[in-house]
Parts: C-alpha cells; structure tokens; sequence
C-alpha cells in the first residue's frame, strides 16, 4: 500500500526539522512526514560532551516537541530507495511513500583515514548515534590512553573534554604544523594549543597515524616518523564526507565537493527535490569554489531556505554562498572564525589588508573576571570591505564573531565598521573608546 503526502522530509537531524518547522509555517495546509532511522536523535553539537560535562549522555537527546507542536507526522523506518519519476519513497520496512516534493536532509558520515589496523578493536569514528555514543563513553571510562586522530574543532574540543577524565592519558594528532590551521591563522590556533597542554594534553603535530597496533585491541599508534604512543583507544575526529547514497541511487548530481548539487534555493536538478545541511554541496562566499563545510548553523539557515521555498519562491537570497563561520570553547577560551583568514585569502590571490586589536572584555579592566578580547579583521585592499575575521577571548567572544559574520554577509567596509554604533556596558563589553571591531577597522585602515 502506498501513503500519499505532499512533502517527505528524509532526514532527523536539524537539517530535516529545521526544514519541515518552516515549511510548516509557510504552507500550514500541507502534509508534512518526516523519516528518521531512530526515535531518539543526539544534538551534534554536543558530542564531545557527553563523555564527561555532561553527567547522562541521554542529556544530549534532540527531542521531537518541534516536529509533534507543528503536527509533523515522524516515520521511524530507513529510506532505501528514491525514485523521482514516480515521486516514490521506499522504507526497509516495505512500506511505500508518494511525495509532491522531498527534502534530502541525510546529513554525513564520519571519514574513516587511511590508517593501518583501523579495524581493529577501540577505535571509534564519531558517529551520531545515541546507543554508540554510550558504548563510547564506557570504553573511555575503562582506557588508560586515548588517542584522537585530528586537529580541527572535533579533535580539539574531544581533547579538551577528555582531559578531565582522571587518570585518562589524551594524545592528539595532526598531520599539520598546527592545530585549527583550515580554520584560524596560527595566532589564534596557538591558544588552542597552549590551553590543551595546560591541561596535560599531548600534542603530536605534523606527523601522520600510520598504523594502530595491537592484536585483539588497540595497543599502541605508529606515526609517519617512526616514533609511537601507547593507546588503548582510538577516537577518529578529521571530519566527515556528505551521506549521498540515496540521492545518486535516485539519479541526482553531484557537486565538485561531492555533497548533493543546488542552486541558491537548495533545489536539486529535479525542482521537487531539495537538498540541505552536510548532504548538500557548499559553495564559497568569495570564490565560489566548493567547501567541505559541515555545521548545523549552516546546516538550518539553508533548512529554512528550503522550507520556506519548497512550493513557491518567497524568499530571495541575498547571500550567495557559505561563508564558513565557527565558535569553539577550550577550557574557558573562546576562539571564533569567519569567513577567510588571513593565509587562506593570500593563497586564494587576494590583495588583503589585516587590522588587529586587543583590549579588555570588560571596562574598567580592574573589574573581576575581565578577559583579553582579541581581533583579527581581513578587509580587501582596494574595495575595504570585510572578507573574515577570527577572534578569542571569553564569552562574549561567541557573538563578535556573529557580528563579523553579519558585516561579511552584508559586504560592510571598514570606514562602516569603525563607525559602529554599540552598546556597551562595564560587566558585558569593552569600553566604547576602545571597543575591539572599531579598533581593528582602524588599524587596517591605517595601514593603506
């Protein structure tokens, strides 16, 4: 028997409900399913902490309330097959969907590296699933050493979770000179790493995993140098590669970067089939080249694109691709990037121009708990609009970079940026007379 329905959403991550909440909201006739493979979905965000913060790793459930408060109806089984001439969806349980239109929201897969032995038992890619994360979290609390495989913003805030987990030894690798390098110019990585090795982590950069050791189980890693680490777990956090099977078994292209091709709208090459969040291609904000970019920021803004024009073209979008934005939290420091830094915009061919700053968070600096706020700000030469910016500090860190990536959306310049109007405030800012993005703008203008 087949169950007709005007729009299926394939996907329960926040791609999917962020997709089916807006179409909801937009088309409140319309019926809306959504597939998901388990009842019970995790927040990825918050992975890394369910090994230690938090105290249950149930505490990091995503919940189905906003599916249920906007009568979505949820349909627990696996979507096996697609096939767009008859507008067909196909569930392992042998039931059988008709859509109007479909939403691919099928997220990604961990990437496994090319590491010898890494079958072998204990190691663990990071994987978005519940019931293994527990399993995870068990082996963690019985491991003497534990390796990550990865420098990016999994391995960093993996390291800094794990390490406060007593008696646990953690070992990060990375085959770069530097850890967060795609995402930060070395300034700021650098914190990073200063803050793990405070923190009895250690680090092991510009070498490769070559081979993981042992038996039965993981005994020990060999690197690229000869050189090894005992380890009885292996964590692998170098990212992951968009979960397309389904879209090409039903005939879809695909991008450069291998994720699901769509235009601006997050149509597909077939208008009633829409692709969004790690599954769907990215594009970058300046040069248009594709992006291995997977975050549930970027993954919702372009759920509620989708939503929103899944029936009729109602939003126009303004912003023409990703621009890449990111926060992490080690041990109390705030790193945030957007856009391009630095080194990424000088190998792109770009005539740039940088204006830094560092001023307190707070005003007077005598005020306690008052942090650094440091700002780097990336303008084009010639035009002075804003290409990204990367910033550190304390909380408050987390929305500046906000703030940069809306002045990079929007293409501000800097004469704009070093007339900001803020609000300030002695316990939540910087001083008006120094506030940290005027003074950057400021900076980079004088030195044209």
């Amino acid at each position: 028997m087949t169950n007709s329905h005007d729009l299926i959403i394939i996907g329960g991550g926040p791609a999917g409900i962020i997709s089916a909440v807006t179409a909801r909201k937009y088309y409140p006739e319309k019926t809306i399913v959504l597939i998901k493979d388990a009842l019970t979905s995790v927040v990825p965000c918050g992975i890394p902490y369910m090994f230690n913060t938090l105290q249950n790793p149930e505490d990091n459930i995503m919940g189905n309330a906003p599916l249920e408060k906007n009568d979505i109806q949820i349909v627990v089984d696996e979507a096996v097959s697609v096939t767009r001439k008859d507008k067909t969806v196909v569930l392992k349980s042998g039931a059988s969907l008709k859509y109007e239109k479909l939403i691919f929201a099928t997220g990604s897969d961990p990437i496994l590296p090319s590491i010898k032995g890494i079958e072998t038992k204990g190691v663990y890619p990071m994987r978005k699933e519940l019931e293994y994360l527990k399993d995870v979290k068990k082996a963690l609390l019985r491991a003497t050493n534990v390796l990550i495989v990865g420098g990016g913003f999994i391995g960093v805030e993996l390291a800094d979770e794990l390490s406060g987990i007593k008696d646990l030894g953690v070992f990060i690798v990375e085959t770069l000179p530097r850890l967060l390098m795609n995402s930060f110019d070395s300034e700021f990585g650098r914190m990073a790493e200063e803050k793990l090795v405070s923190k009895g982590v250690r680090l092991i950069l510009g070498k490769k995993a070559e081979k993981i050791e042992g038996k039965d189980r993981v005994r020990s890693v060999l690197f690229s140098d000869g050189t090894s680490v005992p380890a009885d777990m292996v964590l692998l956090g170098i990212g992951a590669s968009p979960n397309t099977r389904l879209a090409e078994a039903s005939g879809l292209e695909l991008g450069k970067g291998k994720g699901i091709w769509t235009d601006e709208y997050m149509r597909t090459v077939d208008p009633d089939v829409f692709a969004v969040g790690d599954c769907a291609g990215k594009r970058d904000f300046f040069t248009r080249k594709d992006l291995p970019v997977m975050l549930a920021s970027t993954a919702t803004a372009e759920a509620r694109v989708a939503g929103a024009n899944i029936y009729r073209l109602k939003i126009v979008r303004e912003n023409k691709g990703t621009i890449a934005i990111y926060s992490t939290y080690v041990d109390g420091l705030v790193l945030g990037s957007a856009g391009l830094t630095e080194s990424t915009a000088q190998r792109e061919g770009f005539e740039i121009v940088s204006g830094t700053a560092e001023v307190p968070g707070k005003h007077p600096a005598t005020l306690p708990g008052t942090e650094k706020i440091k700002i780097k700000l990336v303008f084009s030469k010639q035009s002075g609009i804003i290409m990204g910016g990367q910033v550190s500090g304390g909380l408050s860190a987390g929305e500046i970079i906000n703030i940069i990536g809306m002045a990079i959306q929007k293409r501000v310049s800097y004469t704009e940026l070093e007339t900001l109007q803020m609000a300030t405030h002695p316990h939540l800012t910087s001083a008006p007379t120094m506030y940290p993005l005027v003074l950057a703008a400021q900076d980079a203008i004088g030195k044209i």
